[in-house]
């Protein structure tokens, strides 16, 4: 387990006991400052393991996975009590739009077999016919098959809607890929016709009724409905791409959004996660926790209409959601509101004695990341009477309206949330185990994991989150575009086309294209803050010798005050702060107190560094410890971004 940011934060409110601080804020700035470290090094240390077991539940090369077919992702490799030695269509195709996201963030081009085999399995699996049906007949909601690609016929929660929309959501993200570095056609003839019959199955079906997520609830479900309306937009959008139409799409997406509406429970103050049925419980679900994040365009803003992470409707449900747990688990108690705790499915569970699950807990922390993304982007949080009482755990005076970055509310509000989000992730860290296994489910009453072991879900949840807190986000959905209700809701369907898709072979070196770039976005971690680091890369180029390094720094000055960054190399001065190098503040605006500069460096280069005020009588005022550190990418990239914040 990682127990360590607990003891740490019970050592510096014991130094508080001791020394009787005056402020009490700055004791707050100090136990987040502790549990953010804590989480760095859980991050830094949970990532490769994270990544590496669940490729190990991917057949046929997966050592965990042993007699699945190529492609085919397990559950968990757990075959007894439970045995979740199945491929689920939802689970996979939840891991691998983590995997996609993964590949399109950095070239690999082992994870782009991986990604071929998956799409070529799933080609194959839409033609066995099930209990559901066949490929035009319903079978595309069949939940779960054998990892020999058979049918599982055995008694099931069944159909499960959800399952083709999230796979073409998958899909969709590489085509995208393909398409920005030129392979269209691979797109078009290997990738599009998996897509459609998905969007077909979305388009016929989305108005019936079929079981939620947890296989439990025959009715209508918030998460499945978010993520067909999700897959009918980006999927019209594909086609038009690919220079083909998608009309079914384009009838059904803004009824299947106005359905979507329907789950807002305006008087309970909270996402009913699922309706059309009669399960006697509240409706406060994780299954709307996940659809939240499934909904998350880094383009939308916080569009309530689809329910964004930052919206004033999902922030509210957050609170809940979560508030839920607090009385019902035991490791949860006296945890105040506010502060993160373990998560489960459901308050009424009882499966497995109804535990918190890793997933969901992590879903509780990426919420809030993808919220601060947008926050960040924007340049304000909006506090409205809706979620007022999210925020007020956090910040007890604040009142509703809307707060620029430029206020000392929104910053309050901003590292409220921050550290609030850190919380759910170091519940993960405390109960996970001490090799980095994460189960489905850690006990209620002492932490120890629980049920299915190494469950793949999880580690897709887990690397997802920390791409969120890195400021890594995916491709844009379409969200802006698609956001409007219809006046008037219709029950209505469309029936699409059905084809088999072809399993043939790849085209060799679908690599990214010479003289094309991706956008990659990866973070370093620099002393008490995040760097983010957005670099052109090419392929089938040499590595670069010499990379330029942008520094971005946003920091509020007066006139006569000049920011230099003092470091360990040269160029920065050798920490002697006469020879630091200046930025420059021809950026600088009312709204965006922003100073930078560009210096190279050689690649590889490892630069310790602070930021520095210099007064125009010479008088220099430091940032706060610790130092930033950075390492110059050794890769074919030429320049690069550094994000820093003043600290």
């Amino acid at each position: 387990m990682y127990p360590l940011s607990s003891l740490l934060v019970m050592g510096s409110l014991a130094i508080q006991a001791v020394l009787s601080l005056p402020d009490p804020s700055r004791v707050k700035e100090r136990e987040a400052e502790i549990l953010k470290r804590s989480v760095d090094s859980f991050i830094a240390t949970e990532s490769p393991i994270a990544l590496a077991d669940m490729l190990c539940n991917i057949g046929s090369s997966g050592a965990c996975a042993s007699g699945a077919s190529s492609g085919i992702v397990v559950a968990s490799p757990a075959k007894v009590n439970p045995n979740y030695f199945y491929t689920w269509t939802r689970d996979s195709a939840l891991t691998f739009k983590c995997i996609v996201d993964t590949f399109v963030n950095s070239y690999s081009a082992s994870l782009q077999t991986e990604i071929e085999n998956y799409i070529g399995s799933q080609a194959y699996l839409q033609t066995v016919s099930n209990p559901s049906g066949g490929l035009s007949s319903g079978g595309l909601g069949e939940p779960k098959f054998n990892v020999d690609e058979t049918a599982f016929t055995g008694s099931w929660g069944r159909p499960q809607r959800d399952g083709p929309a999230l796979r073409a959501t998958a899909l969709i993200t590489y085509s995208k890929w393909l398409i920005n570095n030129g392979y269209t056609s691979t797109a078009s003839s290997l990738v599009w016709p998996i897509i459609q019959n998905d969007l077909s199955y979305v388009t016929q079906y989305w108005n019936n009724t079929g079981y939620d997520l947890w296989e439990e609830v025959s009715g209508s479900s918030f998460f499945t409905v978010a993520a067909q309306h999700r897959a009918l937009v980006e999927g019209s959008a594909l086609a038009a791409l690919l220079g083909k139409s998608c009309t079914y799409c384009d009838s059904q997406a803004p009824q299947v959004l106005c359905f979507l509406q329907t789950f807002w429970g305006s008087s309970q103050g909270y996402i009913l996660a699922n309706t059309n049925q009669n399960n006697g419980r509240t409706g406060k679900d994780a299954n709307t926790l996940l659809g939240a994040i499934h909904q998350f365009d880094p383009a939308a803003g916080c569009d309530a209409t689809t329910f964004q992470p930052c919206s004033d409707r999902a922030l509210a449900n957050h609170k809940v959601v979560t508030d839920s747990f607090r009385s019902i688990y035991t490791i949860n108690s006296g945890i105040a509101e506010g502060t993160a705790v373990a998560v489960g499915r459901y308050p009424e569970d009882s499966y497995q004695g109804g535990n918190p699950w890793y997933l969901n807990t992590l879903a509780a922390a990426e919420q809030l990341y993808d919220a601060l993304y947008t926050w960040n982007k924007q340049g304000y949080i909006t506090v409205t009477s809706t979620s007022l009482a999210f925020f007020k755990d956090l910040s007890s005076s604040v009142t509703a309206g809307t707060y620029a970055s430029s206020t000392s509310t929104y910053t309050t509000l901003y590292n409220a949330v921050k550290t609030y989000a850190d919380g759910y992730m170091n519940i993960v860290a405390t109960y996970a185990q001490s090799n980095g296994s994460l189960a489905e489910q850690f006990s209620r009453s002492n932490g120890a994991p629980l049920s299915a072991y190494d469950l793949t879900w999880s580690y897709a949840a887990f690397l997802t989150a920390a791409a969120r807190r890195a400021g890594v986000v995916p491709y844009s959905w379409g969200e802006p575009t698609a956001s409007s209700v219809p006046s008037v809701c219709s029950s209505t369907s469309a029936i699409g086309t059905y084809s088999t898709a072809s399993t043939g072979s790849w085209p060799a070196n679908q690599t990214p294209i010479s003289g094309g770039s991706s956008a990659t976005t990866t973070t370093t971690t620099t002393g008490t803050g995040s760097s983010t680091s957005t670099s052109t890369a090419t392929s089938s180029c040499a590595a670069a010798t010499s990379v330029a390094v942008t520094f971005d720094e946003i920091v509020t000055t007066t006139y006569g005050q000049t920011i230099k960054i003092a470091g360990n190399v040269d160029i920065l001065g050798n920490w002697n702060t006469a020879n630091a190098y200046a930025l420059s503040a021809s950026s600088y605006t009312s709204s965006n107190h922003l100073w930078d500069g560009t210096i190279s460096f050689a690649a590889g280069t490892v630069i310790q560094y602070k930021y520095i005020n210099v007064a125009s009588d010479g008088t220099v005022t430091w940032e706060a410890d610790p130092n930033h550190t950075y390492t110059v990418p050794a890769t074919c990239a030429t320049a690069t971004t550094i994000n820093n914040t003043w600290q």
